[in-house]
């Protein structure tokens, strides 16, 4: 019990570290992709994603927390406000899905979670500019949504065989 602790606690610690380093790259590569202010790749959305889908939902709400943390100590109030709103909508999309009946693929779950994220960022900036204008952004939003979730899905997809081999996507057990 308790090694399986110390297991879960490391892993975890492993797991931001990744988020972390990934956000930096998504945020040093998103100039050089030429895409449009305020859309990344959604790399550290990966390391979420795997979170809920093989460790469960409390530590993949602890990453989303984490994550805006980070933001906030590093790059201000707005990052942090804007990375809290963005995760946790997109985590409780997610969660929600997951709870249909028929669950749905990476693919879905991953776009729909993006869109989220992308949404929950824009209204986070709505509010805290107190205006609406930056809704009239949500297109280009949400198409970056499509593309950035797909690009997630494939990422984790393609990442499986090699988390299966060293044991860290378990037997399928949330494996869709």
């Amino acid at each position: 019990m308790r090694n399986e602790k110390a297991r879960q606690t490391a892993l975890g610690g492993m797991l931001f570290a990744l988020a972390i380093v990934l956000g930096i790259v998504e945020g040093l590569i998103a100039p050089l992709l030429g895409l449009p202010p305020g859309v990344k790749p959604g790399l550290a959305n990966i390391v979420v994603m795997y979170a809920l889908f093989f460790l469960g939902k409390r530590q993949a709400v602890l990453l989303v927390l984490l994550k805006a943390l980070f933001a906030l100590l590093t790059r201000g109030a707005s990052a942090g406000a804007l990375s809290l709103a963005g995760g946790l909508l997109s985590f409780a999309v997610m969660c929600l899905l997951l709870l249909l009946p028929d669950r749905p693929s990476f693919l879905i779950l991953s776009i729909a979670g993006a869109i989220c994220h992308n949404l929950g960022q824009l209204l986070m900036a709505s509010l805290w500019l107190q205006t609406a204008f930056s809704l009239a952004y949500a297109p280009v939003l949400i198409i970056s949504g499509i593309g950035t979730g797909a690009i997630t899905a494939l990422s984790l997809r393609v990442l499986l065989p090699a988390l299966e081999r060293a044991g860290l996507a378990g037997d399928g057990k949330k494996k869709q």
